[in-house]
């Protein structure tokens, strides 16, 4: 330590000796979004699952599942109410507590996990059935294909072009985060198709894919 007329006590008070502070990281913009979103006590999309992944969910190999972009957990906890070990992953802690808080007053138990699916890593053959419902993102697509075991099932379902043009429909405005027709089914080219369709009403256009990947 050097010393002058003014003592160390000059040093200090020009940070001298003292640690670097490290700059404070910036929100995530989508985080802080969707937990804006799901910080109502109410739940934004309900309690019950999408229907067609109820619908099918018979077809399901048992096992572990993961879903992704889970939000208030309404889908992960049905399948973890239908036997299986769920993994819900958003990038909303609001919204996975939420769903914790469904999984326990439904009587089950899911594992959460906080994460940005930009980068997250799904793991290599890992899961019996992924489902993807009401999220695109198809970087996502080839994660998903090598996180299913041989034989596992993805349940994918997701708005297409023609959302756009339903008065007051849900859904994204941007057509970059909508399917194209025949999209997804290309998308899972290669795996076997078990149900498949598109179909457009008053309210919504979807596109709707069950397909199990090769054993």
């Amino acid at each position: 330590m050097w010393f002058t007329r003014f003592g160390p006590i000059l040093l200090l008070a020009l940070g001298c000796g003292a640690p670097p502070k490290e700059p404070e990281k910036s929100p995530n913009p989508a985080q802080a979004r969707w937990d804006a979103r799901f910080s109502s006590p109410s739940y934004v999309y309900g309690k019950e699952p999408v229907e067609f992944l109820a619908r099918n969910v018979a077809l399901l190999p048992k096992g572990k599942a993961l879903d992704l972009a889970a939000g208030e957990g309404r889908n992960a906890v049905f399948l973890a109410q239908n036997g299986f070990e769920v993994d819900a992953v958003d990038i909303s802690p609001v919204g996975l507590k939420k769903a914790e808080a469904l999984a326990a007053e439904r009587g089950v138990r899911i594992r959460t996990i906080a994460a940005d699916l930009e980068d997250f890593d799904l793991g290599t053959e890992r899961y019996e059935v992924i489902s993807n419902l009401y999220y695109l993102q198809r970087s996502l697509i080839p994660r998903i294909k090598r996180a299913l075991k041989p034989g596992g099932v993805v349940v994918f379902e997701m708005f297409t072009l023609d959302n756009l043009g339903i008065p007051g429909a849900h859904g994204p405005k941007d057509r970059n985060w909508l399917l194209e027709p025949g999209e997804l089914r290309r998308l899972f080219d290669g795996f076997e198709v078990l149900r498949w369709s598109e179909t457009k009403d008053d309210k919504k256009a979807a596109a709707s894919l069950l397909a199990r990947k090769p054993r």
